[in-house]
């Protein structure tokens, strides 16, 4: 039954940012995940950012096990899960510590004050108490006892303690959702689906949920607000997380091809969730394999392409580094192969939970001897069933390995995709050979591919392999004419990649002030700062790269209709120098290694700066 309101005024908005934050074991992504859920089947346009612990299982109450899930939902189109929060709330001291710094100034703070005792307040470091300090007098401040008012709404359900004091993030996500005037019945019907199994924790969640709605109703101070859907593009949408798209994009491929999907991984955050994914797939003629080592991971994926199938392996930066002498393998046998480098802090083991763009230096350069492997990028968690599609008709049609670089923030953000008419896919034709008559193992067609011959073919025995072949019969050679004769043609096999893309048409002014030139998670920033920046009169254009090697053969004719080029990456310019050493384009970049997305109002204050200073100067404010 639906919990009704009491007659209340309600404020229509256009959007709101809302962020949770409490300890890792408080269910913040838990809390997050629902209330995006609803915002999505309300019909709001959405963007998600989960913001895990770096440090795994920190002590309890410790700004280190701090987890937080920020959202933005409006009735129009949306980009970015958005800079500062309208409303937090905050679990814990530990949370109110590390995320109050983000609230706008007169934003709502939700307080569960039951966790402000002194030993909660000394674990999180505070010095003081922040509820009567004066910290949070600039708030709309609301402060609930949780645990009292949970373990109320709980009584006779017959939960532990323990379990009573869980279910306090659907109390304070009953609150949430009176604030911003949601549905509840489908939310009650989620909660009791989820814990179907254990019907007393069902139960008890479900009233914790109903408490904190009503509870809303009893702060006389405060609103309702009330969101419109959005006037998104007609069609069938489904919440997506970028992870769960590359796994719909890679099995799309696999299908439209007539391939079996082979994806071999060895778990590492964050791109564990893809081998998790696909295994539930396994009716659309696909194998998921757990290897015992990246190395195991991509030589079995190499092992699948040669038997015919389309072989994919996915992971992170470390774990790409452990790849790499197997992905030479994989150029020199000139087999499809998919490999997904979902990004994130480094060097080393770096911020396992955190989001970069450190590792487009490693995707383009990071081989030894002469190694170009083409390499793209997504630039939204939607994009990336796009991205993944396109990784795997460019591994197939010139059968070479193809790197797609995702990152943390699109492989665990969330946001509504449009589901593609499956019929209008481009056609992805592997051209498996079955012909022996003037069969070479090395002949190749208009794009420079070799053959795709599948073992036990009757006549097709050919020899493949890490040593060089000449660059016919396939036979090994240590010619030198024939090395570099091989060296170069599967380097304009890659660069003939270029030929075959679609013009670049910049978002935006097609000339102007500033060209705003970014790759893979950066999308949403950008988009947004943009708009903003062209609404006070600039002159603005985007071009966000999907090729990031070989880069578009029009990018310099593009970037010569503007003043300047501002290239904002969560690295320390690596694109900037990409694009230099490739194309001779001068850009001025603007950086940042936090392992936290863009803020929109950094890349618009960039903007603005390069806009009306000249490129110099610019650069020397921007750094």
């Amino acid at each position: 039954m639906t919990v009704s309101a009491a007659p209340r005024s309600h404020v229509d908005i256009q959007n709101a940012v809302v962020r949770f934050a409490g300890d890792s074991g408080d269910g913040m992504q838990l809390t997050g995940t629902e209330f995006t859920r609803e915002a999505a089947l309300h019909g709001n346009d959405l963007a998600t950012f989960p913001d895990y612990p770096a440090e795994i299982r920190a002590p309890a109450g410790t700004t280190a096990g701090v987890s937080g899930y920020q959202i933005q939902f409006a009735a129009h189109e949306v980009y970015s899960p958005g800079d500062q929060p309208d409303t937090l709330v905050a679990m814990n001291p530990a949370a109110l510590k590390v995320h109050l710094p983000d609230l706008k100034r007169g934003g709502l703070l939700i307080l569960n004050e039951a966790a402000f005792k002194q030993a909660d307040l000394d674990r999180a470091g505070w010095k003081s108490n922040p509820l009567t300090d004066g910290t949070v007098e600039n708030y709309r401040v609301i402060k609930v006892d949780f645990e009292r008012l949970v373990g109320k709404a709980v009584e006779g359900t017959g939960v532990s303690a323990k379990d009573a004091s869980r279910s306090k993030n659907f109390y304070a996500l009953g609150l949430v959702f009176w604030i911003y005037s949601r549905e509840t019945e489908r939310e009650e019907l989620a909660i009791r689906e989820r814990f179907k199994k254990t019907v007393p924790l069902a139960e008890a969640n479900v009233r914790a949920f109903k408490a904190g709605y009503n509870y809303g109703e009893t702060i006389e101070a405060l609103d309702a607000y009330v969101i419109q859907p959005a006037r998104l593009k007609p069609g069938k949408y489904r919440n997506v997380t970028g992870n769960s798209a590359l796994a719909l994009g890679l099995i799309a491929a696999a299908q439209n091809a007539g391939l079996r999907l082979f994806y071999g991984s060895y778990p590492i955050t964050p791109a564990s969730d893809i081998l998790h994914e696909l295994s539930k797939y396994r009716r659309f003629h696909l194998t998921t394999f757990q290897a015992e080592d990246e190395i195991a991971a991509i030589s079995a994926a190499i092992g699948a392409s040669f038997a015919g199938a389309l072989g994919i392996t996915g992971s992170s930066g470390p774990g790409l580094a452990l790849k790499t002498e197997a992905m030479g393998l994989a150029l020199m046998t000139e087999l499809p192969l998919v490999i997904i480098n979902v990004q994130r802090g480094g060097p080393s083991t770096g911020l396992p939970t955190k989001t970069e763009q450190s590792d487009l230096f490693q995707a383009v350069y990071g081989r030894n001897g002469e190694s170009p492997i083409p390499v793209v990028a997504a630039r939204s968690p939607a994009d990336c069933f796009d991205t993944a599609y396109e990784a795997c008709r460019i591994a197939i049609d010139c059968r070479t390995p193809v790197i797609l670089l995702s990152d943390g923030s699109l492989a665990n953000g969330s946001e509504p995709w449009l589901l593609p008419d499956v019929n209008s896919l481009p056609k992805i034709d592997p051209k498996i050979t079955t012909d022996p008559a003037g069969f070479m193992p090395y002949k190749r067609d208009e794009k420079l591919a070799r053959p795709w011959a599948i073992p036990g073919t009757p006549g097709l025995e050919h020899r493949i392999g890490g040593l060089e072949k000449d660059a016919l019969t396939g036979n090994i050679s240590y010619d030198a004419q024939n090395h570099e004769k091989m060296v170069r043609t599967r380097a304009e096999k890659v660069r003939r990649i270029a030929d075959r893309l679609d013009p670049t048409e910049p978002y935006f002014d097609p000339d102007g002030d500033v060209l705003v030139i970014g790759w893979g998670g950066t999308y949403g920033s950008i988009t947004q700062a943009v708009i903003e920046a062209r609404q006070h009169g600039l002159r603005v254009g985007h071009v966000h790269l999907r090729h990031i090697f070989p880069l578009p053969n029009d990018l310099t004719d593009v970037v010569s209709r503007y003043r300047n080029v501002l290239v904002p990456e969560l690295n320390s310019g690596q694109l900037r120098l990409h694009m230099r050493g490739q194309l001779g384009i001068e850009s001025i970049g603007l950086n940042k290694i936090q392992g936290k997305p863009f803020h929109v109002a950094e890349v618009r204050s960039a903007i603005e700066s390069l806009a009306r200073r000249n490129p110099l100067a610019a650069e020397q404010e921007i750094a």
